[in-house]
């Protein structure tokens, strides 16, 4: 057998661009299904990315769906549910029994959450390139379509091309590589800003991922409600993942600056729980959270987007990775059944299939999302629906499942009929 050449290295089926929850779990799919994929991630693993640290039962699915070892000897803390405290008041809601999701949520930090989707990828045929830096697409000058990508390799930084007939854009909020084929964010679409920090704290092995809906900064004459909602998650390990997400929809988005807001937040808690700034264990850091569909065309020109790359975080509650993953598994799919058609037209028309298939799946829920936002970028309207909602558990029971989008999609009890039903009427754009 003769060694490849530099050539064949660098051509496969399918570029995917970006290693993170999207673009491992495409490229895991996809080589699972016999193609030839590489897998381009600028960085090295581990490495840090801001996130809440915490798996709902959808992302615990796809782990599954992936062969990951999600054990708690593996280094995965389980939970039971949501603890949401607002009003004055706390509830335990326990993540609800379905046929098609699991009943428990994971904790697992991402510096080595994504390192181990991308082994998972490689175990499966993947070709992972690590300090790929991909910088412009690669574009037939007769057609537009994108034939491969431009990018600097190693320490070195060494100018290097890639080529395949379908690349993916897994490259997160700022897709470099959407941006050069010309796709730009959707500015009618919600954006989140999410800012955390860790701590070390006796609550790091909490059963329930916990979310508050009122955060209040009590260091002045007169305590004063700051936009957005917090969550704390225990990491299992000793420390805590505290943080907060705001709405662009909130009056006070462009004007205040939410590390500060963090802090103030912290420090109205109590003293025991240890959020004080001699026990944080790393500098609070921040990123943008894309929802609903917030760059469009989701394939064109030989080009799918994935993940943040598409807008893919749910709006109803800021949750990324399992729409990342799922995307990923859709895309997979979609590109395997044109991989198997026998003329060009005929893959070309398998490949548009894959924005219907993600608006089928998520449009109709991410459009009662967008008017979700709208209403709590009021802290006032936020600050009711807490002091009336968590009075009634069996309301929140429904909100649970609504804003963790949590039903079964056939049968399932009367509030996954409504969920369910809502999605569906919902336009789907």
């Amino acid at each position: 057998m003769t060694e490849p050449t530099v050539a064949t290295e660098r051509t496969a089926d399918v570029i995917v661009v970006g290693a993170g929850p999207a673009g491992s779990a495409t490229a895991y799919h996809l080589a699972k299904s016999g193609l030839d994929v590489l897998l381009l991630e600028k960085t090295a693993f581990p490495r840090e990315k801001v996130c809440g640290d915490g798996l709902t039962p959808r992302a615990v699915k796809q782990l599954v769906g992936m062969g990951i070892d999600i054990s708690e000897e593996a280094g995965w803390l389980r939970n039971k549910g949501l603890r949401i405290i607002g009003g004055g008041a706390r509830l335990e809601l326990d993540w609800p029994e379905l046929a098609s999701y699991p009943d428990y949520g994971l904790v697992r930090k991402r510096d080595d959450f994504d390192q181990q989707l991308a082994q998972q990828a490689q175990k499966a045929g993947a070709r992972l390139y690590e300090r790929c830096n991909v910088g412009a697409p690669i574009t037939d000058p007769r057609t537009g379509r994108i034939t491969g990508v431009e990018a600097k390799l190693g320490e070195e930084k060494t100018p290097v091309t890639f080529h395949a007939p379908l690349v993916v854009a897994a490259d997160g909020n700022s897709t470099r590589l959407s941006l050069g084929m010309g796709l730009h964010r959707r500015e009618d679409r919600p954006m989140g800003v999410a800012v955390r920090t860790y701590f070390t704290s006796p609550r790091h092995d909490d059963d329930y991922l916990e979310s508050w809906l009122e955060l209040w900064d009590r260091r002045g004459a007169q305590d004063r409600l700051l936009p957005g909602y917090g969550w704390i998650f225990g990491m299992g390990d000793g420390t805590s993942n505290v943080g907060l997400g705001v709405l662009n929809t909130s009056a006070d988005f462009k004007e205040l600056d939410w590390r500060e807001i963090l802090k103030a937040w912290c420090a109205s808690m109590p003293e025991d729980w240890g959020y004080t700034p001699e026990n944080m264990t790393g500098p609070i850091r921040g990123a943008a959270l894309p929802m609903a569909f917030n760059r469009q065309p989701h394939y064109t020109r030989g080009l799918l987007l994935v993940g943040d790359a598409g807008g893919l975080v749910n709006p109803f509650n800021g949750e990324g990775i399992a729409y990342a993953m799922e995307s990923g598994q859709i895309a997979a799919d979609v590109i395997t059944q044109a991989a198997a058609r026998a003329g060009a037209a005929q893959r070309e028309l398998a490949l548009q299939r894959y924005p219907k298939v993600l608006k089928d799946t998520y449009g109709g829920y991410y459009t009662l999302g967008r008017a979700f936002v709208k209403l709590i970028g009021n802290p006032k309207i936020m600050k009711l629906a807490a002091q009336r909602g968590l009075t009634h558990p069996m309301l929140m029971r429904f909100t649970l499942k609504l804003l963790a989008n949590l039903t079964d999609p056939t049968g399932g009890d009367a509030m996954d009929r409504v969920i369910n039903g809502l999605s569906k009427v919902a336009p789907r754009s």
